[in-house]
C-alpha cells in the first residue's frame, strides 16, 4: 500500500513539473509527455495560469499592454506553478518577480503598482464583519479615548510608496481612467476596504499609514495618534480618524 501511494504521488509530481517543464524527460511519465495530446493540455494550463495573472494583476497589465503582460506572465507561470486550485489567489509573489526581472528595470513604479494590484485581491476575499462606527467612538468618555485600541478591520489593506504617486499611477490604471493630468511625483500611501460588497480605495498621507502600522501592532490610540505626529508632524488627527473611520478601516474597539 505505501509504495502504491509512493508510486503514485511520484507520478503526480512529474505529471505536474512537465506540465511546466519544455523538456520532456521525467521518466515516470516520458512515453506520457511525448504524445501529442499532453502538448495540448500543457497549453491548456498554462493559458489558465496567464489568464488568471491578467485577471489579478489588471493595472499592471494596462501600464505595459496585453502582450508584453502575457509574455510575462508566461515566464512566471513556468517559474512559479500554482500551489492553490483557486487561481485568483495565484501570483502573490508577482510583484517580487518584476523588481527582479530585468526587461521592467526601468518601470520602477511597476512593482509597487502590481503590490496593491494584490492588495485589492487580499481586500476582496477577506473575512467580513461589521465596519466599526463612528458614533461608537463618540459616546465614549474622552478621557478614555487615549487608552482604547481600535482594530483594523479583517479586509482592510494599506501601504506607503516612498518616492513615487504609487496609488494615482494605480487607480487610474485599475479604474480604466482616462485622466490625462500631469502626476505630480512624489510618495503617497493606499488604503483598500471592503466595508460593504465592493472594494473602495482612497489616497493616504505619511501620517495616516502610520497611525494603522500603530493600530495594527495593537498600540493605544493615543500611541497610534503619537506614532501619526511623529510621521508627519502637521497633520491634523481628527481629520485622520474621521477620513479612516469613513473608509471602513476599523472593525471595533479594545
Amino acid at each position: 500500500m505505501n509504495t502504491d501511494t509512493s508510486s503514485l504521488g511520484e507520478f503526480q509530481s512529474a505529471f505536474a513539473a512537465a506540465l511546466f517543464a519544455d523538456d520532456c524527460s521525467f521518466d515516470p511519465i516520458a512515453a506520457l509527455t511525448r504524445q501529442p495530446a499532453f502538448a495540448i493540455y500543457r497549453n491548456t494550463v498554462r493559458k489558465a495560469c496567464i489568464d488568471a495573472l491578467e485577471a489579478n494583476y489588471p493595472a499592471v497589465a494596462r501600464l505595459v499592454g496585453e502582450e508584453w503582460f502575457r509574455a510575462v506572465a508566461s515566464i512566471y507561470a513556468v517559474s512559479t506553478p500554482p500551489r492553490d486550485a483557486r487561481l485568483m489567489h495565484y501570483g502573490a509573489d508577482f510583484a517580487d518577480f518584476l523588481a527582479n526581472f530585468e526587461p521592467a528595470a526601468s518601470l520602477t513604479y511597476l512593482p509597487d503598482v502590481a503590490r496593491l494590484d494584490r492588495l485589492w485581491t487580499e481586500a476582496h476575499v477577506a473575512a467580513g464583519t461589521t465596519v466599526l462606527d463612528g458614533s461608537a467612538l463618540a459616546s465614549l468618555p474622552p478621557e478614555s479615548l487615549g487608552a482604547m485600541v481600535l482594530a483594523p478591520h479583517p479586509a482592510a489593506r494599506w501601504a506607503w510608496f516612498d518616492n513615487e504617486p504609487i496609488h494615482t499611477i494605480w487607480h487610474r490604471n485599475r479604474a480604466d481612467e482616462h485622466d490625462t493630468a500631469d502626476i505630480a511625483w512624489h510618495g503617497e500611501g493606499s488604503l483598500l476596504t471592503r466595508p460593504q460588497d465592493s472594494v473602495c480605495w482612497f489616497e493616504l498621507d505619511r501620517g495616516d499609514v502610520a497611525f494603522l502600522n500603530a493600530c495594527e501592532a495593537g498600540q493605544t490610540l493615543a500611541d497610534a495618534a503619537s506614532a501619526s505626529l511623529q510621521a508627519q508632524p502637521d497633520v491634523d488627527l481628527s481629520t485622520l480618524l474621521a477620513k479612516l473611520l469613513r473608509a471602513g478601516a476599523f472593525a471595533g474597539i479594545h
